[in-house]
């Protein structure tokens, strides 16, 4: 794991099994929600923006930032303003920042090639032979 020093496990992101992220390595901005509200929503900022750059991150390898950078960009950005609440909004913005980033680490699984059984490939034959003398059961009628 790619622990910083002085940064204790409490201060810290679990993203994947190998990767945590610090929490001061989220930037979160703020603003007002859009749309109607009252005055509640015209007078507070509860709409939540957090930010991560990854070029500048010290908790990712090279090969992880390029990976992150070529499926999602350079600065992954979430935001949140379903809820009332500054911080259930800041809550559900960085946990949308961290399911983006998990996603972008994924390494996808190679395709391992096979080949139908046999079996399967007879009875899509005899399916494909049945379905032929039907339509052919279906032509005109010849002179007897």
């Amino acid at each position: 794991m790619n622990a910083i020093e002085g940064e204790s496990s409490a201060n810290r992101i679990r993203v994947t099994r190998s990767v945590s992220i610090a929490r001061s390595e989220i930037r979160f901005r703020t603003s007002r929600s859009g749309g109607p509200g009252g005055q509640h929503a015209q007078k507070t900022e509860t709409r939540v923006e957090a930010l991560f750059d990854v070029d500048s991150s010290p908790s990712l390898t090279a090969a992880q930032k390029q990976r992150v950078a070529a499926r999602a960009g350079r600065v992954l950005r979430a935001v949140a303003e379903d809820e009332r609440s500054q911080a259930r909004n800041r809550e559900l913005a960085g946990e949308r920042l961290v399911s983006a980033l998990r996603e972008a680490l994924r390494v996808p699984r190679r395709r391992l090639a096979t080949r139908p059984p046999r079996a399967a490939v007879e009875e899509r034959l005899a399916e494909k032979q049945r379905r032929s003398d039907v339509k052919r059961g279906r032509g005109p009628v010849g002179d007897e």
